[in-house]
């Protein structure tokens, strides 16, 4: 994850720029505002679905999804890929 910061006007949202390999750079915003602080996101692999049609929102277009496990609120927790891999490479 290259930046992660609040997005002060909601509740939930983070604003998330992704590294997707090869020079391919996403911005996704995610409801993850409860459970991690933004500073403790950025350096960190997360697996991150690209191929979804980018959406408008209030504050700005998402252009994917990270995916995440748990019920909710502070209790969800970031999928991450095992030590060796590298952003852009495929979920099998």
């Amino acid at each position: 994850m290259l930046e992660a910061e609040e997005v002060p006007e909601a509740r939930k949202l983070l604003r998330l720029v992704l590294d997707l390999g090869g020079g391919v750079q996403r911005q996704v915003y995610a409801g993850i505002k409860a459970a991690y602080r933004p500073e403790a996101l950025v350096g960190r692999l997360v697996v991150c679905v690209a191929n979804l049609a980018p959406r408008t929102m209030k504050f700005g277009v998402s252009e994917g999804m990270v995916v995440a496990a748990g019920p909710g609120d502070t209790a969800v927790f970031l999928l991450a890929p095992d030590a060796g891999a590298s952003p852009g490479q495929r979920v099998h």
